[in-house]
């Protein structure tokens, strides 16, 4: 039985190897490079090529589970083109690379990939609608979407020195798949330099601390985690809805052992407060939703002198900057048929928007930057942001990814 298990990862790592990781997009041919023409749709058998069905905006092929460097060639012979990209759930790692026409920008970013195994005997305990994500697939897959996209080539480089940052979270913090749900996880790629961090987001719609350990989904990061690389922990949402599950006992608990098994491992816990709801009184002050639960981590990061991001206090002054009517913007309030199959409108609190989600982020960056997080030093160079002053929503931009039939995530 060993070694047929033996022998099946064997040709798994066999097959992985002899996929192309060199890809050129144009006519002519480039040597070291598959040329993919615009008919080629990926397949199990062809392992790489265009997702069936995109028109052309999805493009996946095979990979193993790791951390990589990709560089890719922007621009076009024929007219000037402006590209975001995004992979796996919409994770936004290069925005808005603008190229004259005939010329051609090289941009590198680093990702990371990773299936739900864990061992020969277990694996992270998914739910069904996971079987339709991008980031437990064994591949890779590329989102072109702005403007005029304009893709040259794609190479990819494994990446064994990257430190990587992982994220547990729920629903505000996960790789959400469709628009218009967005959460801050997949927009903070973008603010790390290449080679130096890879955001491993293994945050889940409707997870607790409890359920987060439970699915094996901690069990899962810890066996991915070498020394020096970071877990952000960010719950309270759904944790406050388990009965008898108290926010300066069996939370604060769960909290610890976070801790103690990150350090464990030589890794370096941070501890995020849950940003409020959009739940505002008479006055336009944001009304606390979440009970005790934000202060149960602020002393429980004081205990065990882990850093803390407090973006449950930021996100109070960034929703009252924005006030009542504005903040809206930032969460899914959408009217009916925005969106494929979406006959109702969408008014969710809870939920960010690509907007809401980009403010967040930003938030996230400025305190990595004030506790001096060691890893603020890869930070991508950046305008500092001000909470009171959010971007403003007339001139802020953002390209959506292709619409699809929305399914409203879990959590509330």
């Amino acid at each position: 039985m060993k070694k047929l298990i033996f022998l099946i990862v064997l040709m798994s790592q066999l097959t992985f190897a002899q996929v192309p990781q060199k890809f050129n997009f144009e006519a002519l041919s480039k040597k070291g490079f598959v040329t993919i023409s615009p008919e080629l749709i990926y397949t199990p058998v062809q392992a790489y090529g265009y997702v069936k069905g995109t028109n052309n905006r999805y493009f996946t092929f095979d990979i193993s589970e790791g951390n990589y460097d990709v560089i890719m060639q922007f621009g076009s012979n024929t007219t000037e083109s402006e590209t975001t990209i995004k992979v796996e759930n919409r994770r936004l790692v290069l925005e808005k690379i603008q190229v004259a026409k005939g010329e051609t920008v090289t941009k590198t970013f680093t990702v990371n990939i990773r299936n739900a195994k864990i061992d020969e005997t277990r694996s992270v305990e998914l739910k069904p609608r996971e079987s339709s994500y991008l980031h437990w697939d064994n591949q890779l897959t590329f989102e072109f979407c702005g403007k005029n996209p304009a893709v040259r080539s794609i190479e990819i480089r494994p990446n064994k020195k990257a430190i990587t940052v992982f994220l547990a979270g729920n629903s505000t913090v996960v790789d959400q798949i469709q628009e218009p749900f967005t959460a801050w996880g997949q927009m903070i790629p973008r603010f790390f330099n290449p080679q130096k961090i890879a955001i491993a987001n293994h945050a889940e719609s409707g997870e607790s601390l409890k359920s987060f350990v439970s699915e094996n989904r901690l069990e899962k990061i810890l066996s991915q985690m070498k020394k020096g690389d970071y877990l952000f922990v960010e719950f309270a949402h759904n944790d406050q809805k388990i009965k008898d599950f108290r926010p300066f006992i069996e939370y604060r608990n769960l909290l610890k052992d976070f801790i103690e098994r990150t350090r464990q491992k030589g890794g370096n816990p941070v501890l995020v407060t849950s940003m409020h709801r959009r739940n505002f009184d008479e006055n336009g002050k944001i009304i606390n939703t979440l009970g005790d639960f934000p202060e149960a981590m602020r002393l429980t990061a004081q205990e065990y002198s882990v850093p803390l991001i407090d973006l449950n206090a930021i996100s109070k002054i960034l929703w009252e900057s924005m006030g009542v009517e504005e903040s809206k913007k930032a969460f899914v309030h959408v009217s009916a048929n925005t969106y494929p199959n979406q006959d109702k409108a969408i008014a969710d609190n809870t939920h960010f928007s690509n907007y809401g989600a980009y403010q967040l982020a930003k938030c996230i960056v400025e305190e990595i930057k004030k506790i001096q997080l060691p890893i603020s030093k890869y930070l991508v160079e950046t305008q500092p942001f001000d909470p009171h002053f959010p971007d403003n929503l007339q001139t802020w931009d953002f390209p959506a990814s292709p619409a699809i039939p929305v399914v409203k995530p879990d959590g509330n």
